[in-house]
């Protein structure tokens, strides 16, 4: 092969691959990333793509924590550290992970930090027992079925 047909053959390659991955960027407005902020009030766009019962139970559920971020695309609730009234030397923070749009308990993940105060102020990472995550995941899924329950009866 001749270094000019070479060179055509690298441009038809490079060009072939162009227009295939420009073939893949559809310019689509059905997809829910693309409606707008009024659609999403009046209820004519749905805002999650993970389960809504739990996602409302999660928050519920959480609520006496400070919720640093949520993301009900993502199915992510982070929250700011918490430190009880009671025991002032240790504080908790949790993540809630909404892993999917069905209603199972492997549709989601809590993790749960904890730190401990040092004679000098200063906070350090210590050991959570397995179970709080577990009790806390418990309690959302208890209230996401009561919350679903109440939409089909009511």
């Amino acid at each position: 092969m001749t270094t000019e047909k070479a060179s055509m053959f690298k441009v038809l390659a490079l060009a072939s691959a162009a227009a295939a991955l420009a073939a893949c960027g559809g310019n689509s407005s059905s997809g829910t990333r693309n409606e707008t902020l009024a659609e999403y009030k009046s209820g004519r766009a749905q805002a999650t793509t993970v389960n809504r019962y739990l996602w409302a139970a999660s928050l519920e559920t959480l609520d006496f924590l400070p919720v640093f971020s949520a993301d009900p695309i993502a199915g992510l609730i982070i929250t700011e550290w918490y430190v009880n009234p009671e025991t002032p030397g240790e504080r908790f923070k949790t993540n809630v992970y909404i892993l999917d749009s069905a209603l199972r308990a492997d549709a989601l993940r809590v993790s749960v930090f904890r730190q401990v105060q040092s004679e000098g102020g200063a906070w350090t990472d210590a050991s959570v027992n397995p179970a709080t995550a577990r009790e806390i995941e418990n309690a959302i899924l208890t209230r996401a079925r009561q919350l679903r329950l109440n939409q089909i009866e009511g």
